[in-house]
């Protein structure tokens, strides 16, 4: 088990969003790990879910609220008394966001500052990590870095983007690094994350990739590919988790060790994406799914209503040089977890004992 791990054991986590995909099976892993995990989310969004599925409910510290409710969340926040906090509730799905713009940003952007606000009034030091994507980067066919600006072609692309921002201006002004360890320290150490095309068991959202390819198959159906030239970073769900988490292991370490150069260092934007083979097109992804889950695709006839970039890479060099970390899986593995998870959870209890396996194969790599 890789050594940061064992930060967690018996600490007090609070997850945003634990309900949803992402955040499930971070639950389940702080769980493993002898973590007390705290969380506050809306209902799960999608039937069936991995939330359900996992039995999370009765497992954890479970708070079901809307992070738009600042009085709510701010009330949860303060229950947990946390160490650590995962940030992870938005909406999350492109579409979505299309349809709904002004209901994405409350959720995205709003619902962020309200957490934000929460963790001014915490009174006990803190690592936090706000999640956000790689679609806060301008479209370029170059890997993004941290520094490269933000742009949007779509409202959540944008949203993520505005969180960016606000996670950056409230540091600056209410959670300030100081430049020495004489410094007066602040409570909460912050920071941002990225990751690209998440994939791996348990998702049932839809318009996305993978959750469309097993719903295609199990009914005998063709799979119906949108954009199969489009180039994304591709990354099993387990790779930016354990990004996210090695990330706030540091950072609590740096604030309880009043370590204010490598504070600094840890406090801005990270990048989690996956090696430089796992940025694929679409249509690769789907050859890949038909090896393990033999079936047939074929192209949409219709155009998305919405914009979307035709290639999107993300340059990870900055969390290997200050964290080292790297992602475990390449693309082949993390889409043949991915099927084999699907197959496997059809079967009684099999979506927990998926779930089980694959963290316990992930650790041991």
């Amino acid at each position: 088990m890789p050594t940061f791990l064992k930060s967690f054991a018996g600490k007090r986590i609070f997850l945003t969003g634990h309900t949803g995909f992402k955040g499930s099976w971070l639950s389940e892993w702080l769980l493993g790990l002898g973590g007390e995990v705290w969380g506050f989310s809306l209902p799960p969004p999608t039937t069936p879910s991995l939330f359900n599925r996992l039995a999370l409910k009765g497992r954890l510290n479970h708070r079901q609220g809307d992070i738009r409710d600042a009085a709510a969340l701010k009330r949860a926040l303060w229950a947990a008394r946390p160490d650590y906090v995962f940030h992870l509730a938005a909406q999350p799905i492109v579409g979505a966001a299309h349809q709904d713009p002004k209901g994405t940003w409350e959720t995205n952007v709003m619902g962020t500052i309200n957490l934000l606000e929460a963790l001014r009034s915490l009174r006990r030091p803190c690592a936090a990590v706000m999640v956000t994507t790689d679609k806060v980067y301008r479209g370029c066919p170059d890997s993004r870095g941290e520094d490269d600006p933000f742009g949007a072609i779509d409202p959540y692309g944008g949203s993520k983007a505005a969180v960016e921002l606000a996670v950056e201006a409230w540091r600056n002004a209410y959670f300030q690094v100081p430049r020495s360890a004489r410094g007066a320290f602040p409570r909460v150490a912050l920071a941002t994350a990225r990751s690209g095309n998440v994939i791996g068991g348990g998702d049932w959202a839809s318009d996305r990739l993978l959750p469309d390819c097993v719903r295609a198959l199990s009914r005998g159906d063709p799979i119906v590919v949108r954009n199969p030239r489009s180039v994304r970073p591709w990354q099993h769900v387990l790779d930016p988790l354990a990004g996210y988490m090695k990330l706030g292991a540091e950072l609590h370490d740096a604030l309880a060790g009043h370590r204010a150069g490598k504070l600094a260092e840890l406090s801005g934007p990270f990048n989690f994406g996956p090696a430089e083979e796992g940025h694929r097109p679409v249509r690769e992804v789907v050859a890949q799914v038909l090896r393990g889950w033999p079936g047939r695709w074929r192209k949409a006839h219709l155009r998305s209503p919405q914009a979307e970039a035709a290639e999107l890479r993300l340059d990870s060099s900055k969390a290997r040089r200050l964290l080292g970390w790297r992602p475990r899986w390449g693309f082949e593995r993390a889409v043949d977890q991915t099927v084999a998870w699907y197959r496997g959870a059809s079967a009684p209890r099999g979506a927990a004992k998926m779930t089980l396996a694959q963290l316990g194969e992930y650790t041991a790599t």
